[in-house]
């Protein structure tokens, strides 16, 4: 389960044996989302973040477009 980044107790990873499209699955404490990074940034769903969470996690999803991009290519075409 590679992490990706944490940031504000949000901590963006996705599965080793994840599918496409690219997506990320972020948890704080017990509370997890799961967010489309491709074709464009998307809440899949919410399981109990906070609308501020879920609203930081989407603008962050954003910002970290490319290393998440990036970082999922590297881990499932090595």
């Amino acid at each position: 389960m590679p992490t990706i980044f944490e940031l504000f107790g949000l901590r963006f990873f996705f599965f080793s044996d994840e599918h496409a499209p690219i997506h990320v699955h972020v948890v704080k404490g017990e509370d997890n989302a799961k967010i489309a990074i491709e074709p464009e940034i998307t809440l899949i769903y919410n399981h109990g973040l906070k609308a501020q969470d879920v609203k930081r996690a989407l603008k962050l999803a954003e910002m970290y477009k490319e290393e998440i991009i990036e970082t999922w290519n590297k881990y499932h075409n090595a």
